[in-house]
């Protein structure tokens, strides 16, 4: 077996040529240039921690913001049903007033027939009325929230720069 393949002596070879390699100078540059790299990292990481941090202050500002809607979309449904409410009550006590002045057991009928089928087309033209509020209120409150779900996906999905 020659001295040079003897395997210490292939260990010292193998040790000699990694202490050359890796020379002071070629360790300190090592170690500049993962210092660097901690750094430019740690720069990025807490770029991306304040970022997710405003967007979701800006998620939870849309969410305050939605939800003010649907509390004044709330507000003027109940509003609207008590005005239908009381109009078809005075309708009622109107009707009932005629009733008692009625000539005739068909006049009677008549006015019954009348106030049944106006109280039905009130009744179609208000629930028209309260759909089409509904969603233009559902619409309004779901806007801001469909804007910050495109900017969070859009922000999320994105890479880190380089």
């Amino acid at each position: 077996m020659n001295k040079n393949t003897t395997p210490q002596a292939l260990f010292e070879n193998a040790v000699g040529q990694f202490k050359q390699n890796f020379s002071n100078q070629n360790f300190e540059g090592y170690a500049k240039a993962q210092q660097a790299q901690i750094e430019k990292t740690s720069v990025q990481l807490l770029k991306g921690y304040e970022d997710l941090k405003a967007l979701t202050k800006g998620n939870a500002d849309a969410m305050a913001e939605a939800s003010a809607t649907m509390i004044r979309g709330a507000e003027q449904v109940s509003w609207q049903v008590a005005a239908f409410a009381q109009a078809s009550l005075e309708k009622s006590v109107a009707t009932s007033k005629a009733a008692f002045t009625a000539r005739s057991f068909r006049d009677l009928i008549n006015l019954q027939n009348t106030y049944v089928r106006q109280s039905f087309e009130a009744l179609v033209a208000e629930t028209t009325k309260l759909q089409n509020l509904s969603v233009k209120v559902t619409n309004e409150a779901l806007a801001p929230l469909s804007t910050r779900v495109n900017l969070t996906v859009g922000t999320l999905t994105k890479p880190l720069a380089a």
